[in-house]
């Protein structure tokens, strides 16, 4: 991370209500794929951090006995135990509101413990080391992201592609050119390199598994505007008094894109990292 920049609890204030709408889902073959990797059979805890809204640890609840999902934001973990209760399984998961440099937090020990999107927000090497020590022998660490190198071509999709490089454009015209970040901003963006970090902790890896994606997804005018507002970058609160200028020319834009008011794109395919806390011999 850039060393101008610093957390602070702003981050992803307000993005909550937006995030299980807005963000694009995770390939849907996810469990299955973790489940195989890592022999996973029901028993067990998963510890995911940085856990938003529960996207990634509640997909996982039925291949452990304990999911524990911690988040620094209140409104992620507020929607996270909301979700939780109605898939019914509040029973086995706990939500706790801390920042991953707060663990461990006296959370104990975990089988697998999972970052999906959020290891770039954290002191990564402080706690790399530190879910190290919070895996039992022969645990895993995932690193989960969105496949960035692959081609989502919109051919043959029903309705009209989202517009993305002209909203980017929108939000640099109301928010400036240089990415904002809570309340700072972040000219080169967030750190990569993530392998050399988990490397220096100690961990063994890594093993890489690509979910496929592909699929056609049809998305509305609020889910796209959804999908705007449960961005860092363009949090519903960076606006300030401008919100509803900002939305109102982005539902025009939208209008204007797609007059029937649906887009379709492809679901992105999912890229998992995995990593021992020894050498397993795959």
């Amino acid at each position: 991370m850039s060393a101008d920049w610093q957390w602070d609890d702003t981050l992803f204030s307000g993005t909550a209500a937006y995030y299980a709408r807005g963000r694009l889902p995770y390939a849907p073959g996810l469990t299955d794929a973790l489940t195989k990797a890592l022999d996973l059979d029901g028993r067990g805890r998963l510890l995911d951090v940085g856990c938003g809204p529960g996207s990634v640890a509640l997909r996982l609840a039925d291949a452990f006995a304990e999911v524990v999902g911690l988040d620094p934001d209140a409104g992620m973990i507020a929607e996270a135990r909301r979700e939780a209760a109605g898939r019914g399984v509040a029973e086995k998961t706990s939500w706790v509101r801390a920042r991953a440099e707060e663990l461990p937090a006296g959370l104990g020990t975990f089988t697998v413990v999972t970052f999906a999107q959020s290891f770039h927000w954290m002191d990564r090497d402080l706690v790399a080391r530190t879910v190290r020590g919070m895996l039992r022998p022969g645990g895993a660490l995932a690193h989960l992201s969105d496949l960035k190198t692959e081609d989502r071509s919109v051919a043959g999709l029903p309705h009209p592609p989202v517009p993305y490089a002209v909203m980017d454009e929108l939000v640099r015209r109301y928010l400036g050119p240089v990415r904002r970040a809570g309340r700072g901003v972040l000219p080169q963006g967030t750190p990569g390199g993530e392998a050399a970090v988990f490397a220096r902790a100690g961990f063994a890896g890594p093993e890489r598994l690509v979910v496929p994606g592909g699929q056609p997804l049809e998305r509305t005018a609020d889910d796209v505007v959804a999908g705007v507002f449960s961005m860092s970058f363009s949090a519903p609160h960076l606006f300030g008094s401008r919100r509803g200028d900002f939305e109102s020319d982005l539902r025009e834009l939208l209008r204007k894109a797609a007059p029937a008011g649906r887009f379709a794109e492809r679901r992105p395919s999912t890229e998992i990292f995995l990593w021992h806390t020894a050498p397993t011999g795959r």
